[in-house]
């Protein structure tokens, strides 16, 4: 009996190994956000990573970056999308996560959040915390492209004010 508890034990921390690693050969792959040059372990915690079915995958820092990537790619079919989730960091698929929008915390490249979570109880604790609508990834997507415009302009007047100093 003791063997086979030792054997389960040694075969979870394998498999979160494989977990962890699959997450750093993402991050090693694309280090950096194809669109806006973010560090994206630093922002591991709403990365994506577009898999197209014809070509090779596009990492980005943020769910408003995928909107771009997806624009920019519109003649090619996306296999996967997936995005980290917000408490552990590993990447998941973006149509099965719980996304909240909105919310008093701050997101990733836009003045309106958009963060992702493995577990359901994981986005109401969030939302009890900090705030926010539930959400789908439609949802969640379709709000990235209603902000662009507003997130650009944001970005445009953060870099003026560091251009004066």
């Amino acid at each position: 009996m003791k063997k086979w508890g030792i054997l389960l034990s040694v075969l979870a921390v394998v498999l979160l190994q494989g977990q962890f690693l699959a997450a750093e050969e993402d991050i090693q792959k694309h280090p950096t956000c194809k669109y806006c040059g973010m560090d994206r372990q630093m922002f591991a915690l709403s990365r994506m990573l577009v898999e197209y079915e014809d070509g090779p995958a596009v990492g980005v820092c943020s769910i408003h970056c995928a909107a771009v990537a997806l624009v920019m790619n519109a003649d090619k079919m996306p296999k996967a999308i997936r995005v980290g989730d917000f408490n552990s960091k590993e990447l998941i698929d973006a149509d099965k996560a719980f996304w909240v929008v909105g919310g008093s915390k701050p997101g990733v490249m836009t003045q309106r959040a958009k963060w992702a979570f493995q577990k359901q109880k994981d986005a109401e604790k969030f939302r009890a915390d900090y705030g926010g609508e539930p959400a789908n990834f439609d949802q969640a997507m379709k709000a990235s492209f209603e902000d662009i415009y507003s997130d650009l302009k944001m970005m445009w007047g953060k870099r003026r004010k560091m251009m004066e100093q």
